[in-house]
């Protein structure tokens, strides 16, 4: 299992990399492995607002469907598009193969996020 440095994390195994007011979502690799072959993603549509813990899609895979939660309230302002005709590139590369991408509320807090190596833990704890 990979998990980046750089990133934030959330509970639900959704990543977070943020570059000034805005932010990159997407799964984790233990997310992926855990789902399997990904044949669909479901996401939202540009201007869409979420609160943190809202689903704001759904990720399909042979075994099962699981809801995408967003791990820090804001609105998106752009989908991957690549993933429409191409789901199968959340297993290839779960880290470049983000779902969306969101302006992050003034005043944003990553306090309820995990970084790295609380991840890592986390996930050894849920393995």
């Amino acid at each position: 299992m990979t998990v980046k440095e750089s990133l934030f994390y959330s509970k639900d195994h959704e990543w977070l990399k943020i570059e000034g007011e805005n932010a990159y979502i997407g799964i984790t690799d233990f997310a992926q492995h855990s789902l399997g072959a990904i044949v669909y993603v479901e996401m939202p549509e540009i201007d869409d607002y979420y609160d943190a813990d809202d689903s704001f899609g759904t990720v399909e895979s042979v075994k099962a469907a699981s809801d995408l939660m967003m791990p820090i309230a804001g609105t998106v302002v752009e989908i991957n598009e690549a993933l429409e005709d191409e789901p199968g590139l959340v297993n290839e590369t779960p880290f470049e193969a983000w779902m969306i991408k969101i302006k992050l509320d003034e005043g944003f807090s990553t306090e309820a996020l995990m970084d790295a190596k609380a991840y890592q833990s986390y996930c050894e704890e849920e393995a």
